[in-house]
Formats: structure tokens, C-alpha cells, sequence
């Protein structure tokens, strides 16, 4: 009888996977879950050994399944992996990915999408995270929680919102969906910026969005600015770029040094859209009020990375509020993807079409 075809699943950090892929034939399938995540093997900072630890792990298996960008696969990796023969994926793109080095290899690249809301992709999940972000570095939410359950009681004053400026650096389907209700529950002003956004566009993303292109106040209800006239007047500075190679540390010291004192800095996209190091020597010169962060330049946190072990909001620092990029990570969505995974397999073992190929 046949070896049964060895699964990797990695990254699942809430087990969502483990019930979908135990159902499959134990006589047919092999599965093995990695909870804990490997440095990227692409990342500069990661030594040859620990590299080489990654490809101790997958080079075993002829399926992976793999979360969103938690685990990359650049050409090397893939080059070094002879007995894969599919890659599973979330979302409907990964740009974690080497396409053309799967497309070489002729390896199958699939991704599952939340049928629950077709097209989203988690934008409603992350449209959400990010409105509670802001809404918890405005009200000081971890910080008086935090207070109030070792013995303390308030800390520093929170800020309103209603009436004050909302900037938006990217107006795609984020940007709209948080600058929507910022708008609507806040009244807050709408500013917005990106490469190649120009007001007849912004207008036409308003009425869309079902607002006159002019409110009652007279203004733009979108109103397209200069970059430097977003960061130097937004009260809250929200980041919704795609990453790409144009966009990738397009966020730094000049723009945050425009920012006001009082302001909230926001980024639930991807980390590497702001040079870290910027952002960090702001935050540590205590350069705004806030900065609430779900995404970071290298996933998960190391242990001694900034973010974790430096004391926020004490001695001039700025308050700083993180998640570990939950943005997308809702349990529906999580068991959609599982779900579609299990259907590609069954498929690939039948020889037939996959569904949702990424190349």
C-alpha cells in the first residue's frame, strides 16, 4: 500500500485547521500542524541556520497550507522543497509568495476566499479592527484597563473625535469602508492622499459610498490633499496602501514629523508601508499622542523587538496600543478558508480542477 501523502499546516495559531484536516482518510493523509512560526527566510535578519530549520521542517511534505504572508516563500526556499507538490493558501493573494518559481516548478497555488462576504477578503473583519483601534488609543482602553486591574485608577485624558480630521492615506475599499464611519458616527472630516488620487475620483468614491460630493458644511466630503497637508492636519492618520514595491516605506520621518502632538497614528495594512525605525524614534520622542499598530515590518514580534520591551507612554513616549495582526482573523472567515483548503485537496487527489489558482 502507498505512503500516505504528507500535510504541513502552518501558522494556525487558534487550531481552526485541526478538525478540517483530521477528517481527511488517515490511511490516505498524514498531517503534521506547526503552530509557532519560523523566521522568514527571506528577511535579512535570519541566520543560514535557522533557514535551514525551515527547510528541515517542510521539505518532508508534498502538501502545505499556509496562513496569509506568515510563513513567505521566496524562490530559494521553494527551490530547496523537492517533494512539495501544492500550496495551499488564504485570500486570493499572498505576497509572500514567489509565483514564478511554483509557476516553474509547475506546483498548483491556491487560495480560498470568505464566500460569507464574497470579495471582502476580511475587509469587513479588518474595517472593524481598525475603527476599535482608534477608538482605543482616543479612550486610553488598554492603558485604563490596564490601570484599573493592578490597583490603579485613570490615567491621562481622552480625546474626542467628533468634528476633528480624519486622514486616510489610500482611498481603496479600506479607506472608504473607515472613513465611512468615522465620518457618519463622528462627524469627523474627511482628508485623503495617495500616489495617484485625484479629487474627480475621490468624488466619485463618495457618491458610491452614498455621500454628496459636497457636504453641508460646503466641503468635499472626500477631500483630496497633498500628502504633507494630510500628516501636518489629520488628528488621526489611518494607512490603507496595498504593499508593493512602489509602496513598500513610503511612511517616514519627513511625513511623521509633520504630524501634531495630539495625533493618532494608525496602521492596520502592512508593516513594511512605514520605515520602522522612523516610526519607533518618533514614538520614543513622544512626536504624538498615540500610535496604534496591528501590523509590524517582521512577524511575529521577537521577543526583544522594540515594540514589546520598551516602556510606552512613560518618560515623554508616546502611548503606543498593538495587536498581532488580527485585522482579518475572525473564526467564520478562518473556517471558510480551512474548509476550501480541504475541498482543494480532495480535488488534486482526484486530478481534478483546483479551485481559486493563484497563477
Amino acid at each position: 500500500m502507498a505512503s500516505p501523502t504528507k500535510i504541513a499546516v502552518l501558522d494556525d495559531y487558534q487550531g481552526i485547521s485541526e478538525p478540517k484536516f483530521k477528517s481527511l482518510d488517515p490511511e490516505k493523509y498524514e498531517v503534521s500542524f506547526f503552530k509557532d512560526t519560523l523566521a522568514p527566510y527571506n528577511h535579512p535578519d535570519t541566520s543560514q541556520d535557522v533557514k535551514d530549520q525551515l527547510v528541515a521542517r517542510l521539505e518532508p511534505f508534498t502538501i502545505i497550507s499556509t496562513m496569509r504572508e506568515r510563513t513567505p516563500f521566496p524562490r530559494e526556499l521553494i527551490s530547496r522543497l523537492p517533494n512539495l507538490k501544492l500550496l495551499l493558501t488564504t485570500g486570493n493573494r499572498n505576497l509572500g509568495l514567489d509565483l514564478e518559481a511554483f509557476k516553474e516548478r509547475r506546483i498548483p497555488v491556491v487560495g480560498a476566499v470568505d464566500r460569507a462576504h464574497a470579495g471582502s477578503v476580511g475587509s469587513i473583519s479588518t474595517t472593524e479592527h481598525c475603527v476599535a483601534m482608534i477608538l482605543a488609543a482616543a479612550r486610553n482602553i488598554a492603558q485604563d484597563d490596564l490601570s484599573v486591574k493592578t490597583g490603579g485608577w485613570q490615567t491621562v485624558p481622552a480625546v474626542c473625535l467628533r468634528g476633528k480630521i480624519f486622514g486616510t492615506v489610500g482611498l481603496g475599499r479600506l479607506g472608504i469602508a473607515v472613513a465611512k464611519i468615522m465620518h457618519l458616527a463622528f462627524g469627523m472630516k474627511i482628508v485623503a492622499w495617495s500616489s495617484n488620487l485625484t479629487q474627480e475620483a475621490a468624488d466619485e468614491k463618495a457618491v458610491a459610498a452614498g455621500f454628496p460630493v459636497v457636504g453641508e458644511d460646503g466641503e468635499k466630503t472626500f477631500k483630496v490633499v497633498s500628502k504633507e497637508e494630510l500628516f501636518s492636519t489629520a488628528d488621526v492618520v489611518s494607512i490603507h496602501l496595498v504593499l508593493g514595491e512602489r509602496s513598500r516605506g513610503s511612511i517616514g520621518a519627513a511625513d511623521l514629523g509633520l504630524m501634531k502632538k495630539s495625533a493618532i497614528f494608525v496602521n492596520t495594512s502592512r508593516g513594511p508601508l512605514v520605515v520602522e525605525k522612523d516610526l519607533l524614534d518618533a514614538l520614543e520622542q513622544g512626536k504624538i499622542r498615540a500610535a496604534a499598530l496591528d501590523v509590524f515590518e517582521r512577524e511575529p514580534l521577537p521577543l526583544d523587538s522594540k515594540w514589546r520591551t520598551t516602556k510606552w507612554g512613560q518618560e515623554g513616549r508616546s502611548r503606543v496600543l498593538l495587536t498581532p495582526h488580527m485585522g482579518y482573523v475572525e473564526e467564520a472567515t478562518l473556517d471558510a478558508w480551512y474548509s476550501q483548503q480541504i475541498e482543494n485537496v480532495l480535488k488534486w487527489e482526484k486530478g481534478e480542477t483546483l479551485s481559486l489558482p493563484l497563477y
